[in-house]
């Protein structure tokens, strides 16, 4: 693939759908398709990051994803608390600064420890920005935000006819810009809650494969279909010169 012929995002985001699915197509246990999706995230993540694309957010794990089973949440955190901590190094060796969105509660210590321990290391990584979205919610990012916001007016930090969209952007769990391309696997045309403030003028691509086969063909497919989208941002297409 030549991506210098394409139009590369700077920021793109991915639901990570359909693990669960895969899994019992294949006739494995859930937990069988969160494994093979994170294998599948790991060398995406480097994949896309390569093409040219600055920053890449996912969808890990929702607050509402504690909804689950026992078992299922249970598998899920030791997941997380062992390949990040285990795969920091791989991280490192491909300069790719790893940075978490959403909040600290009712996760356990070790998930935290893995997440302070990449978070750190990585933390001088300039290769592309890779921002996990785990215990996240779009309208408790949003709430929470506002709550900063509040807090350094009432302490007379911020002068509230100074609030502007920066400064909006700045209190957010990480301080990202706008998202270009949203992609949703396995066929879902929904956001859920998702990075609400950053989507604002994102495209949208919705494949029908699950994410453990969303490899790296099937992302040079979106990026194909991005380069063809003609994007406006309130009335005015700004891929094309304006007189």
């Amino acid at each position: 693939m030549d991506y210098t012929k394409l139009k590369i995002p700077n920021h793109i985001a991915i639901i990570l759908d359909g693990n669960g699915r895969w899994a019992k197509n294949l006739g494995l246990k859930r937990s069988e398709g969160h494994k093979a999706g994170y294998e599948n995230l790991k060398k995406l993540c480097v994949h896309i990051l390569k093409t040219g694309v600055k920053y890449l957010s996912v969808y890990a794990f929702s607050t509402e994803n504690f909804k689950r089973s026992e078992e299922e949440v249970g598998y899920l955190m030791n997941l997380i608390a062992k390949k990040f901590k285990s795969d920091a190094k791989y991280f490192m060796e491909n300069n790719i600064k790893v940075v978490f969105s959403g909040i600290r509660d009712n996760l356990r210590k070790d998930v935290l420890e893995s997440m302070d321990y990449i978070t750190n290391l990585t933390k001088n990584n300039k290769k592309g920005t890779f921002n996990v979205c785990l215990n996240y919610g779009g309208h408790l990012e949003i709430t929470d935000m506002t709550k900063k916001i509040a807090k350094l007016v009432k302490e007379n930090k911020l002068d509230i006819d100074n609030i502007n969209e920066d400064i909006v952007n700045k209190n957010l769990y990480q301080d990202l810009p706008p998202i270009d391309l949203l992609i949703r696997t396995s066929g879902e045309q929904r956001v859920s809650n998702f990075m609400l403030w950053q989507l604002s003028y994102a495209e949208f691509y919705f494949p029908t494969v699950h994410f453990p086969d969303f490899n790296e063909e099937e992302f040079d497919k979106s990026l194909i279909e991005y380069t063809k989208r003609d994007r406006r941002f309130g009335g005015i297409n700004y891929d094309k010169e304006i007189d």
